[in-house]
């Protein structure tokens, strides 16, 4: 008997997901007619709608994308271009990184675009959105007058990085001398790679911002001009205390080797000593030890004569030790 075709029943349709929209996360602030947008990590399609509504140059957005970009400005008639960098912790590798800051500055606008947080100026970024007063005396007297405080709240934010490597370098020098010097050599090389990984940020942005306070005045006014030259000496006071440390750690780098090394011509002193006091030692038994007779031989006199003579050289080993202060 032939089968009967299969009645397919149409299935139910699943519901279709509600996709909830995306909220924006670029944040904006307005106001006397300067704009400041910030953005961390933009991704490739905010960054060209960004680069379409300022009117970005395409190699300044192909910057903005790239993950390695070194320090530099680049000006245009319109605005100025910017990649700074600013040390942070990365908790996953536990070291200082370098976080980039990509910045735009025109005329009636400034915008933020670092490729990490940066606390400075997300903290900064709110309080303006929150205080009336703080926006209003900041957004009131240009965009070069705003972009100076929040690269000035990042120096300044910096200045605790160096205080701590400052505080690792004297616990140290503390532990060196406190029987830890085998222990200070993993902490030495710690400190060291933290002030090598900041004077590679710092070294190229010293240049940058010199660079940068030449041509952000167009943005700035006239009694204003001067604001910059705090944030360039900022940055060589940050150089010359990296120098500074740098000299630290090598010197207690060298003075922990000449520590450890002192240390162990103790231990070689003292196991020489012991060799030299057992040799004559060794000789008298190896002597009196031999398969052949001797004055005395298998007697209890002798006996004590060689363990009495064997006491007195060791006494007088010891002694020309001490008078030679070698113990």
């Amino acid at each position: 008997m032939p089968s009967l075709p299969r009645i397919k029943r149409p299935r139910p349709r699943a519901a279709a997901e509600v996709v909830a929209p995306r909220e924006p996360r670029l944040a904006e602030l307005d106001a006397h007619g300067l704009t400041w947008a910030h953005l961390d990590a933009p991704t490739a399609d905010e960054a060209a709608q960004l680069a379409e509504r300022f009117g970005w140059h395409p190699l300044d957005l192909e910057d903005v994308l790239s993950k390695r970009q070194r320090p530099k400005v680049d000006e245009y008639p319109e605005y100025l271009f910017a990649v700074l960098h600013f040390p942070v912790y990365d908790k996953a590798i536990q070291r200082l990184n370098a976080a980039e800051l990509d910045l735009f500055l025109g005329p009636n606008f400034l915008i933020t675009l670092p490729n990490v947080e940066l606390l400075p100026v997300t903290r900064l970024f709110g309080r303006c959105q929150d205080d009336v007063e703080l926006r209003e005396s900041l957004f009131s007297k240009g965009s070069g007058y705003l972009l100076y405080h929040v690269l000035d709240d990042l120096f300044d934010y910096c200045f605790p990085i160096l205080d701590k490597i400052g505080h690792k370098l004297d616990s140290i020098e503390d532990d060196m001398f406190e029987g830890r010097a085998e222990e200070v050599v993993r902490d030495i090389s710690n400190v060291k790679q933290e002030i090598i990984s900041y004077r590679k940020i710092i070294k190229p942005e010293r240049s940058t911002l010199r660079v940068l306070e030449g041509r952000v005045q167009r943005f700035l006014p006239e009694e204003l001009e001067l604001y910059f030259d705090d944030i360039v000496d900022a940055a060589e006071r940050f150089w010359d205390l990296l120098d500074n440390y740098k000299e630290v750690v090598e010197v207690l780098e060298q003075t922990n080797e000449s520590v450890i090394s002192h240390r162990q011509h103790d231990i070689l002193r003292i196991l020489t000593v012991f060799s030299v006091v057992l040799l004559p030692l060794t000789l008298i038994t190896g002597i009196f030890g031999m398969n052949v007779k001797f004055p005395g031989f298998g007697t209890y006199q002798a006996w004590w004569a060689i363990l009495g003579g064997m006491v007195l050289v060791l006494g007088a080993l010891l002694g020309f030790f001490r008078y030679k202060r070698w113990l």
